[in-house]
């Protein structure tokens, strides 16, 4: 019953030397700044899809995963220590003019996957420069996020727990993003900026991973057996997240106008699914108590909100449809069956029970972790 939505993990970036940027006064210096290149080297590889070497080879190179997501995270999971090793010494160049002459050699240069302009630039990616180190910090942990999701659902079919713990791990890691690594940063941000800076976006990201844990905690609790009336809860749970990241949405606009309305739609389609799902619970648990009229009002009055707009691509459209079908078959029971033998009223409006949500999951907090390595620079005037 999940949607897909891959764009958090199609980003894109340009080059980074850091040899070439940064002056080292010793061979341990520039040895960890090839070594940094090197592992960024890797993403980028990745990320612009130009990698020539075989999969024989890249499992051998990049952890023996057979995962192409896996390798990928391995990569990450490579620089991003590297990375933060030199955070402290940038931050501590005491030489204003050396600072601005080296972030501004960075070019640190990365695509957008959550602009409106990327969904129509049939020119090629459109990349956002920001010479701050930050910024690839930032950019860098948003792909983590965004391919651990798309993990999560790779292993979705095969094991359940691992999924959740997937998804839980990219809500930390969006959560550590929005309130740690991108909120220095905004001050910074250009008028034209890429959505992926915006600590409200990443805030956005880590509900969505947490909906989507909680999605798959709904479907191992179902495989159990749970009651309806649980079950009932657990859905809206999905909806309360989902509900929280469109409101964090609508912020986002007023800030950034080039942000997709595709991200709006994922969310208020995957809420939709299931508050129709929960409701479909509701109505089967007030059926049970003898409640048929109530669950036939309940199911009806979410069936008619949920048609009034259809997903119109694919897979989208045929996941949306097809719960829509399963709830409506039931609908048309509960209908028969009161016709035949209840008679009884059917509720509407206010008469009807208000769906009861419990949000049961929450983000595994993100530690980042540094290689220390004493570096030193050359220090100009």
């Amino acid at each position: 019953m999940m949607l897909h939505f891959v764009q958090p993990s199609k980003l894109k970036t340009k080059q980074i030397v850091f040899e070439d940027i940064y002056a080292a006064c010793d061979s341990a210096t520039l040895e960890h700044l090839k070594e940094l290149s090197s592992k960024r080297r890797a993403i980028e590889e990745s990320s612009n899809e130009s990698r020539t070497i075989t999969e024989a080879i890249a499992r051998e190179m990049y952890g023996g995963f057979v995962s192409r997501h896996e390798q990928d995270i391995h990569k990450i999971e490579q620089y991003l220590p590297l990375l933060a090793n030199l955070f402290p010494y940038a931050d501590g160049i005491s030489t204003k003019n050396q600072m601005a002459q080296w972030t501004s050699a960075l070019k640190i240069r990365w695509s957008s996957a959550l602009s409106s302009s990327s969904f129509f630039n049939f020119k090629g990616p459109k990349f956002f420069q920001i010479d701050n180190l930050r910024f690839e910090l930032g950019m860098t942990l948003f792909l983590y996020g965004g391919i651990l999701r798309e993990r999560a659902l790779e292993v979705l079919s095969d094991d359940l727990v691992q999924s959740a713990t997937l998804f839980r791990q990219a809500a930390g890691i969006y959560h550590h993003l929005a309130h740690d690594v991108l909120p220095p940063l905004q001050p910074e941000l250009p008028p034209e900026k890429s959505p992926e800076a915006l600590a409200a976006v990443s805030t956005i990201m880590s509900l969505i991973c947490l909906a989507e844990a909680q999605a798959v905690t709904v479907r191992k609790a179902e495989e159990k057996g749970t009651s309806s009336s649980l079950l009932a809860k657990l859905h809206h749970g999905v909806t309360i997240f989902l509900e929280e990241a469109i409101g964090v949405f609508h912020t986002v606009v007023k800030q950034c106008k080039d942000i997709s309305s595709r991200l709006l739609d994922f969310i208020s389609f995957c809420k939709c699914l299931h508050e129709l799902k929960g409701q479909q619970y509701v109505a089967e648990s007030l059926k049970a108590s003898g409640q048929i009229g109530a669950a036939i009002g309940v199911l009806g009055s979410t069936l008619i909100n949920v048609k009034k707009k259809i997903p119109g691509e694919e897979p989208w459209r045929s996941i949306y449809q097809k719960q829509i079908h399963d709830a409506s078959e039931v609908l048309r029971k509960f209908v028969h069956e009161n016709d035949l033998v209840w008679f009884e009223k059917i509720p509407s409006g206010d008469e009807l029970p208000l769906p009861e949500g419990h949000k049961i999951v929450n983000f595994i907090p993100y530690s980042p972790k540094r290689w220390e390595r004493q570096l030193s620079f050359k220090i100009q005037g």
